[in-house]
């Protein structure tokens, strides 16, 4: 194998990246959501847990 060899699959990741520069955003978005709603179902849960306890 040559030393310059340039792995063909690098170029198709970076060239679908250029193609559609919207999709990562999206993923982000989502995750971005799902982390939001983990936040306040465990603020439900503590506050749910501080009712009991003292309730």
């Amino acid at each position: 194998m040559a030393e310059n060899y340039t792995d063909p699959s690098g170029n198709t990741e970076a060239f679908r990246a250029f193609v559609n520069p919207e999709a990562a955003p999206a993923e982000t978005a989502s995750r971005t959501g799902l982390i939001v709603a983990a936040a306040v179902v465990a603020v439900l849960l503590l506050a749910l847990a501080t009712w009991l306890a003292f309730g």
